[in-house]
């Protein structure tokens, strides 16, 4: 299975992925992969048991009755991919460009914050895998390690830096000038968590870890915050949890920015920057997507945050088709929500996002095995990919476009089992 010896392989322009294939058939012999399975259920079961009962509220919950998460799925399943025969695939390329960065897949490690609770280590075994497979990471500003650290575990890696904005323009000045000094040369703004939705668990057991004194270390370790803090008379060693809950009170704010400040926040980002990409990260209407190119946006994430936000709300998948018809020649467009596998990759990529946003994945490696974890879950995805290139007939990324898929109106819905969701 997938021949080690195979003379193709010191030919292609990225490693053989598939072979951690092969790594896993023999794994009962050798010891080498970690013991778990990598399929999104049991994936998802393995981390429910590994994770205390708030770490495991706050990774799986979504917004009121997880229907906007249901519909993500649902909508990857009215596309079917059709599969190319006798198409030379033996040299196949998987890789791609994001904003000059030259990187093994289109497929990134999503912002996603308080690492700590799934790993003591937090956000830095992550970043660290993220460089070992030459995949961009994204940094959260809900991120629990400092951002110098995080790039510092993250190395010569492609990295961007998630803002959550403050109305605090110093404080927002003073994270975006650390990010950057940092290695981190894209700044993605999310849009649509102003302040955290309902989500029935974590409301109904007080589960907020920064309120608890955990996760903040992003914020104290700033030179900005800790003035305030200091002009609020808290010390952040003595009272945790007033500290925790006055940094994400600044970034989960509840008081709604509108696109009048965002000029503002690119020209910062530029002057700071010397130029770099600013993305908006959030985006689900075509009117949205329209306004974030008219005002200067270098890309954008269409997103509804995993369904964990707005609750019955339009899939994302559903939204990236009507926006890269409106704006797909115009922006870089990339996609986030609902990603469980290399079909689901191909499926967003086909309709004409660029690049693939993995989230809740890795989280769950994380929260099982640690670095081992997040290591795993990343080198079976990526063989997967490589694997469903190599079986379904693509030999480069541009060759999965719309003649790929055959499509069912978006009316139509199939329920899968609970544990494939």
């Amino acid at each position: 299975m997938s021949d080690p010896n195979n003379p193709n392989i010191e030919k292609r322009s990225t490693p053989q992925y598939a072979l951690y294939q092969r790594a896993n058939f023999w794994k009962p012999n050798t010891g080498d992969v970690p013991p778990f399975n990598t399929e999104p259920g049991e994936l998802e079961e393995l981390a429910k048991r590994k994770l205390t009962q708030a770490g495991w509220y706050y990774a799986s919950s979504n917004a009121g009755q997880s229907y906007t998460h249901l519909a993500n799925r649902q909508a990857f399943f009215r596309h079917r991919i059709i599969p190319r025969q006798l198409v030379d695939t033996n040299l196949r390329d998987t890789t791609t460009t994001i904003f000059g960065h030259k990187v093994n897949a289109p497929i990134g490690f999503a912002p996603i914050g308080i690492n700590k609770i799934y790993d003591k280590d937090g956000e830095l075994p992550v970043a660290k895998v993220a460089e070992e497979l030459n995949l961009p990471y994204a940094l959260s500003t809900a991120g629990s390690n400092p951002i110098e650290k995080v790039a510092e575990a993250n190395g010569q890696g492609p990295r961007f830096y998630q803002l959550y904005m403050p109305h605090d323009d110093e404080l927002t000045i003073s994270l975006l000038t650390r990010a950057f000094n940092s290695g981190f040369d894209v700044c993605m703004l999310t849009t649509d968590t102003w302040q955290l939705a309902w989500r029935h668990n974590d409301v109904a057991t007080g589960n907020y870890a920064f309120y608890r004194g955990v996760g903040a270390d992003l914020g104290l370790s700033d030179p900005v915050f800790q003035k305030r803090l200091a002009e609020a008379g808290i010390d952040p060693v003595k009272q945790p949890n007033e500290a925790g809950a006055m940094w994400i009170d600044n970034v989960w704010h509840g008081r709604a920015w509108s696109w009048d400040k965002i000029p503002w926040l690119i020209k910062t980002w530029k002057q700071i920057s010397g130029g770099r990409p600013f993305c908006l990260k959030g985006i689900q209407s075509v009117e949205d997507a329209k306004r974030a190119v008219e005002i200067g946006c270098d890309g954008i994430v269409v997103s509804n945050h995993a369904g964990r936000q707005v609750d019955g709300a339009i899939a994302s998948l559903d939204a990236l088709e009507t926006i890269v018809a409106a704006v797909g020649d115009k922006t870089y467009i990339m996609y986030d929500s609902g990603i469980r596998g290399a079909a689901d990759v191909a499926k967003a990529l086909a309709l004409g996002a660029k690049f693939v946003w993995v989230g809740r994945l890795w989280v769950w490696g994380l929260s099982i095995m640690g670095e081992t974890g997040v290591r795993h879950v990343m080198k079976s995805l990526l063989a997967d990919f490589d694997i469903f290139m190599n079986v379904a007939g693509f030999q480069n990324i541009d060759q999965i476009d719309g003649t790929a898929l055959e499509s069912y109106p978006k009316s139509y819905a199939m329920i899968a089992e609970k544990s494939k969701l």
